[in-house]
């Protein structure tokens, strides 16, 4: 068993004792990070890498058991989302989740954490299962050859 499945599978598992739950914050502040291999990505106020699912074209695909990995950015509905330093405020959006909750957007692309990374500026996520991508300021994914997996037995996957 790989290390990074391991990881996962164990995140997993203590996010579901614990439940599903994400807190919904008042206001949200989108920030930049320059990343030595990603360039200058996306990132929550706490220097946490965002990321993007290309399967979400129109409609949010990561649901359910998926968002224990992939935990969506979300607010309230009348929440701000304020732009940080290197972030185009005019890009920053909201979009209603099937669930009800509202998601951070940025050029449109709902924004996702991935529950491994554990420490701001980790990259983890990137290009797994050939979908997630960390998102860059200019809006366009920060896809990288190295590291990317097509591993689609990994928890997950939309």
């Amino acid at each position: 068993m790989s290390t990074r499945f391991a990881r996962v599978v164990a995140v997993f598992a203590a996010l579901a004792l614990v439940g599903a739950g994400v807190a919904v914050a008042a206001a949200v502040t989108v920030n930049s990070a320059k990343n030595p291999t990603l360039g200058k990505i996306v990132v929550n106020s706490h220097g946490f890498t965002l990321y993007h699912n290309t399967k979400e074209k129109g409609s949010i695909k990561c649901t359910g058991s998926c968002t224990a990995i992939w935990p969506p950015l979300i607010v309230g509905k009348s929440a701000t989302v304020k732009a940080g330093p290197g972030i185009n405020a005019a890009k920053l959006g909201k979009i209603k989740r099937p669930d009800g909750r509202f998601q951070v957007t940025y050029f449109g692309k709902p924004l996702y954490r991935y529950a491994p990374d554990s420490k701001p500026g980790n990259t983890n996520g990137e290009g797994i299962g050939g979908i997630w991508f960390a998102l860059k300021t200019s809006g366009g994914l920060a896809k990288t050859t190295s590291g990317t997996t097509t591993n689609t037995t990994t928890p997950g996957y939309p």
